[in-house]
């Protein structure tokens, strides 16, 4: 059996008999040594087939991979990798004892020595690499900060929505008030169940791919709300709608985390933060109007249609993939393609890919950070609150507004007007005051990162807003008094959630950085869970306390929570030290 090698140019071309060791690994007349010692398992994964090779401890493993052939005891040139046989047996460790009893002890440790080898080929970005989406032009950085945006509010839009309309439909399909609070609360349970999914797969497989699935279904769960024959069918749609439609809400903040640094990533957020509660806010205002202007219930899902269908189309033509990892897996395959050697890798495809991690990773991840992280525990708890508030005020303002002051449809919805202008000015101040203060911190605590905990200081602020809107709104809600009164307590309201909001998001974001999209989908879940429970039992609460004392029970409950950024803060380097997952520099103190 004959076999040959090729060489360099300025050398000849030698023809080599080979022993077993050297006939090819596939073929069955190879035999093994008899020590069998000398023998182990190479764990380089093939790209192309799949298959695992077996070579010797000192074999080349360029040429195992591409050629099959082991050239452990052929002293000749690698044609793939210009290294002999010696040169890599000289990159082995030192034998620890002169006894020869085995090859193995020889040259132990054997996978440290092809861990060597390998090191070399893993990739990863380099200085002003332009694969590196934080390298990106600020242009398309901002786009896809506003773009993100636009996806969450297209989702929580359409949560809100059907709000404005149900005089409408309760006409044609005769419904308790509890069953059309379902088009609401159904919607919200699926943001519990899309999270699990969405964000540990974006992780796995990239963001883009996770989107347009998403989406996909997004909208095509809304033209089974159009068309759907009965209520049954419509409230299966809408769950299954919001299973859909809950992707934005967990992975849009990574998207940002992706593309932006530390230094910008709190304006970024600042402006993505108002869209979770731009969507609600602008729902019940077009559904309403929709309803006063006497069009058929049916065209406000066929409008909601459109605009998922729309962001599909802007997700294939302009979202591109942003997690590096990702990235990194990309250009590792196409480095392999053009050279044929397969020991480039990215970090990414040295992680256990099994099925049962990838299980535990998709469903058992976030739970677990929800369940050991107290400092995710503490801001979940919280959040959680504030959505709920924020849904149950589609119940609560057309007791107040259109029974109580008897407006129509379409003016009680403006009334949550001032709940979105709060939201903007929080989004004003972060831009003019809270992120030029962050730059500040970024250059005080350089070349270290700044403590997650710096992120807090406008909580301490809307936590006491919030307080002080409920209070507002349940003593001013009689219709002896003027509609404008509670009306403008939500601008506290809108204003003192996103002041909360906004700087507990960017914390996760910052103290679990590398897997935030699992930690966000954590927190999703459960405030969700909130979000569509709050709606059920509010017309029970503000029927038997009435909206005066139904709201200052909600107010001391926010009062109870106030606390929360303050023990952050002051606990938070202890927490993120003693945590699994968080990010801890002892070098750093606040």
């Amino acid at each position: 059996m004959e076999a040959t090698r090729t060489q360099p140019s300025t050398q000849p071309q030698p023809t080599m008999a080979m022993n077993p060791i050297g006939a090819r690994a596939n073929d069955d007349s190879a035999a093994k040594p008899s020590d069998s010692a000398s023998w182990s398992w190479n764990p380089l994964r093939m790209r192309g087939g799949g298959n695992f090779i077996k070579d010797c401890l000192g074999c080349c493993l360029c040429c195992c991979a591409i050629e099959d052939i082991c050239c452990c005891e052929l002293e000749e040139v690698c044609g793939c990798c210009n290294l002999k046989n010696e040169d890599l047996e000289r990159q082995a460790p030192p034998p620890a004892s002169p006894s020869h009893a085995s090859l193995a002890s020889a040259v132990d440790p054997t996978f440290d020595k092809e861990k060597a080898l390998l090191e070399g080929f893993k990739v990863s970005f380099e200085r002003d690499d332009p694969e590196d989406p934080h390298n990106w032009s600020r242009a398309k950085r901002w786009y896809l900060t506003i773009f993100s945006g636009i996806l969450a509010v297209n989702s929580t839009f359409a949560s809100s929505a059907p709000s404005g309309i149900l005089q409408g439909l309760t006409a044609e399909w005769p419904m308790s008030s509890e069953v059309s609070t379902l088009l609401i609360s159904l919607f919200v349970t699926g943001y519990c169940v899309g999270p699990l999914l969405w964000a540990p797969l974006s992780e796995q497989y990239g963001r883009r791919p996770i989107f347009l699935i998403s989406f996909l279904g997004y909208t095509g769960m809304l033209v089974g709300c159009t068309l759907a024959p009965n209520t049954g069918a419509l409230l299966t749609f809408r769950f299954l709608a919001g299973v859909f439609a809950s992707c934005p809400l967990a992975n849009s903040g990574a998207v940002i985390a992706d593309v932006w640094d530390a230094g910008t990533r709190g304006k970024a957020m600042s402006i993505y933060g108002v869209a979770p509660f731009a969507g609600p806010a602008l729902g019940p205002i077009v559904g309403g109007y929709m309803h006063v202007a006497g069009v058929h219930w049916r065209w406000l899902f066929w409008v909601l249609t459109i605009f998922a269908g729309a962001c599909l189309v802007l997700i294939y033509f302009t979202l591109p993939e942003t997690y590096s990892p990702i990235i990194l897996a990309r250009i590792a395959a196409a480095k392999w393609a053009q050279t044929k050697d397969v020991r480039y890798c990215a970090p990414i495809e040295q992680v256990e890919a099994t099925w049962r991690s990838q299980v535990n990773n998709i469903i058992a991840r976030p739970f677990q950070f929800l369940f050991t992280e107290p400092m995710l525990i503490a801001i979940t708890i919280y959040m959680s609150f504030l959505y709920g508030c924020t849904y149950l005020l589609f119940e609560a303002f057309p007791i107040v507004f259109t029974v109580g002051h008897h407006l129509d449809a379409g003016a009680s919805g403006l009334m949550f007007l001032p709940l979105f202008l709060g939201g903007v000015f929080d989004a004003v101040i972060t831009l003019s005051y809270t992120n030029p203060r962050y730059r500040r911190l970024i250059e005080e605590y350089s070349p270290n990162p700044v403590p997650p905990e710096r992120r807090l200081g406008t909580a301490l602020v809307g936590g006491p807003m919030i307080v002080v809107a409920f209070f507002w709104f349940g003593w001013t809600s009689s219709p002896k008094i003027s509609f404008w009164a509670p009306m403008m307590s939500a601008s506290f309201l809108g204003c003192g959630i996103v002041f909360i909001f906004l700087p507990m998001v960017n914390y996760i974001v910052d103290a679990y950085l590398r897997v935030a999209a699992s930690a966000l989908a954590a927190s999703t879940v459960v405030r969700s869970l909130f979000g569509a429970g709050f709606p059920l039992f509010t017309n029970q609460m503000y029927e038997k306390l009435d909206p005066r004392w139904a709201s200052t029970l909600l107010g001391c409950i926010a009062l109870l929570l106030v606390p929360i950024p303050i023990v952050l803060i002051r606990l938070g380097p202890l927490l993120r030290m003693r945590s699994n997952h968080g990010l801890y520099d002892p070098a750093i103190t606040l």
